[in-house]
């Protein structure tokens, strides 16, 4: 007697299956405790950014990780943020942003945002689960929620924020050979962090610790 196929690596199907037993779409009560630092963050590879981050009231924030079947295998789905923004411009992050007081999840905010930044309808978008919670060190705590997304996309980036929307194999993003640490100074600090660099895309700072994180839950 023969068990059933196992899905192939890195598919949505292998996805899937993973965070049925590794995630859920519950969250802690003491998720937004003012005095308890998330685990995982920009202190993970730099403990000095601690003192500063927790000087600082966390502001909640939320982020989708748009995972899409393509005939190869996953892919994500990520933005590069408009040059002419005042924060974090050009750089490569996730669709989402800060939770309102009307979102009644971090899972409504980052749908919310994601379909004010790319046009992604709501309806199209399948929740998997959260990952635990990124705290940077500029003091926003951002709760990751993964998820499979429909085609047709028809994606339109609103730009304002967005000047680029791209997909990166999971595969790629997945496999530890590529989360080179690097570091740079700033403010008298020196910042150490994960970076994935794929064709002309550096990714960075908490999108490349969240993707970290999402490879520890899922595959680590």
């Amino acid at each position: 007697m023969t068990g059933l196929a196992s899905p192939l690596p890195f598919s949505i199907e292998d996805i899937i299956e993973r965070a049925q037993t590794r995630m859920s779409l519950t969250l802690p009560d003491t998720i937004w405790h003012q005095d308890l630092m998330p685990r995982h963050g920009d202190h993970l590879l730099a403990p000095d950014i601690l003192t500063h981050a927790a000087a600082q009231k966390s502001r909640p924030a939320a982020v989708l990780i748009p995972i899409i079947a393509r005939p190869d295998a996953a892919h994500v789905l990520l933005t590069k943020r408009a040059a002419h923004l005042r924060h974090h411009s050009g750089q490569i992050a996730f669709p989402g942003g800060k939770i309102d007081e009307s979102d009644a999840s971090p899972l409504a905010a980052a749908l919310r945002e994601a379909q004010e930044e790319i046009g992604l309808a709501p309806q199209g978008v399948t929740a998997l689960g959260y990952l635990d919670p990124w705290q940077t060190g500029t003091g926003y705590r951002i709760v990751p929620t993964l998820a499979v997304i429909k085609e047709p996309l028809n994606l339109s980036p609103n730009e304002r924020e967005v000047e680029d929307i791209f997909e990166v194999p999971i595969a790629f993003l997945m496999n530890p050979q590529n989360h080179i640490i690097h570091s740079r100074v700033a403010d008298g600090i020196e910042r150490r962090f994960y970076t994935m660099t794929y064709g002309p895309h550096y990714i960075w700072g908490a999108t490349a610790g969240i993707l970290r994180l999402l490879y520890a839950r899922l595959w680590g």
